[in-house]
This record gives C-alpha cells, structure tokens and sequence, in this order.
C-alpha cells in the first residue's frame, strides 16, 4: 500500500533516511522503531505529503505523494499526532465528526449517514458512551481512542500514528495496540505507527520498520529480531525470540 523508493529524507544538510526501499502492507499492523531524532516523525510526515522529500519517491497506492491534492490525501491518509488533546468546548461525538470533513459540503453540513459512521466509529474504538462527554473530563487514554475513532470516521485506507502511546499506561499500551491490530486485520487498514515501546511492537505487530540512521530496514516482526538490526541499535536491551511460539521477551 505504501511503496518508499529510493527514499531520501532529513532536514538542511542533515540526511536521516538514505536510499530506502520498502513496503508497507495493506492489513497489516507495522511498528515504527528508531532512537529519539532519527526521523520517524519525519517519515511518517513525509508519507503524509507534509514533508519534503530530499530524493526517491513515496507511493500510496501506485500513485507518488507529490501528485496527491489535498483533498485526495484527505481520503487516502488520516493521522493521528502524539499531543495530549484535550478540546473542552466540543462533545466526542462532535470531534470524531471532524474525521467526516472531506465528505462534507462546502459548508461542512453532515448527512445521516456520516452521523452513522461517527457512530461506528465510537462504538468500534469502544467509546460508544462517551460520545456527549468532552475531553477535558477524560484520561489520556479514553482521549487517544477518540482520535483514532476521527481517524477511523475519515475512512481512509491508511492511518498513521506519531507515539500513540506515549502518555498511557502499560495497561492502556497493550489495549490500544489490540485495537490497532484488529483496526488493520478485519478492516484491511494500512496502520503504521512509531513507538519506543520494543516489547509491544515485536510481540503485536505483524511488521517492524528500523530506522538505522541512515538505514530503513521492514521485516517482519521475527525476522526483525533474527536479523539482529534491533540488537545492535539498542544495545543497552536484551531481546529474545522463540521461533516455535514466535513470542518476544525485553528484558531491560
């Protein structure tokens, strides 16, 4: 679904990600692993056409992002960022509404049927009844699903995530890693996500994506661990693998 192709990325003279091909599939859940500032924010922007492409190509589909109008990316691409979003003045039914914008008239008026799909879309993310609360009364937890559900009402094929995980609580990591997996199986979502978190991206995703500045690496999650890119890159983490029960223990 998602094509790099001799992908060149960073910023003024500083080169993050060099010469990266890979896929990303449809209906798969891919981790995003890398140390702090070694550009997965950037490559996660730059998929979504807000970040200049140094050289190569990114493909969403067979189509290049360049070529994407914004209102095509708008059916194509929903993000989720890693701020704390807390909108006192607008009910979670009325922000995951926002996720219908692109199918909306010119002057934003919801039909019946988009006021089903926010419906769904709650109801899917677990947050059925929460829809007349406002996030300002809400953990960070119970916050992050609405967002993925405003993601989930925009209907796009490909959902991408800066740390969604980032102020939760174990507990609350492996749930909404769950839900993300499902999202990408039984809805055939292309979902990539960045995250520090070794343990729950090499036991629940299907992919991981390692960037090794200035390497990219995508494998899948056993083959990641075999391969010893992980290993090498956090050094200071103890990583096993059974192939037999293909589960993964970090040891710190």
């Amino acid at each position: 679904m998602i094509r790099l192709e001799n992908l060149t990325i960073g910023y003024g003279s500083r080169i993050l990600v060099e010469k990266a091909d890979a896929v990303i599939r449809r209906g798969t859940l891919t981790a995003l692993l890398g140390r702090n500032g070694t550009g997965k924010s950037t490559l996660l922007r730059a998929i979504a056409g807000m970040e200049r492409i140094m050289a190569g190509d990114i493909l969403i589909g067979e189509t290049p992002v360049g070529e994407y109008t914004p209102a095509r990316m708008a059916l194509t691409v929903a993000t989720v960022t890693t701020e704390r979003i807390r909108i006192a003045d607008l009910r979670c039914r009325d922000v995951v509404a926002l996720g219908r914008a692109p199918y909306t008239n010119w002057i934003g008026r919801m039909q019946a049927a988009d006021a089903d799909i926010v419906t769904e879309a709650l109801a899917t993310v677990g947050m059925a009844g929460y829809a007349d609360r406002t996030m300002d009364r809400m953990s960070d937890g119970e916050c992050q699903r609405i967002m993925i559900a405003r993601a989930l009402a925009q209907q796009t094929p490909v959902i991408l995530l800066d740390e969604p995980t980032a102020f939760l609580d174990m507990p609350n990591r492996y749930e909404l890693c769950t839900l993300l997996a499902r999202l990408a199986h039984d809805g055939n979502k292309c979902i990539l996500f960045s995250t520090h978190e070794l343990d729950i991206a090499l036991n629940m995703c299907d992919d991981i994506a390692l960037i090794a500045p200035p390497r990219l690496f995508l494998q899948d999650a056993g083959a990641m661990v075999r391969s010893g890119h992980i290993e090498k890159l956090f050094a200071a983490e103890s990583v096993a693998f059974d192939p037999v029960t293909r589960s993964v223990v970090v040891k710190r």
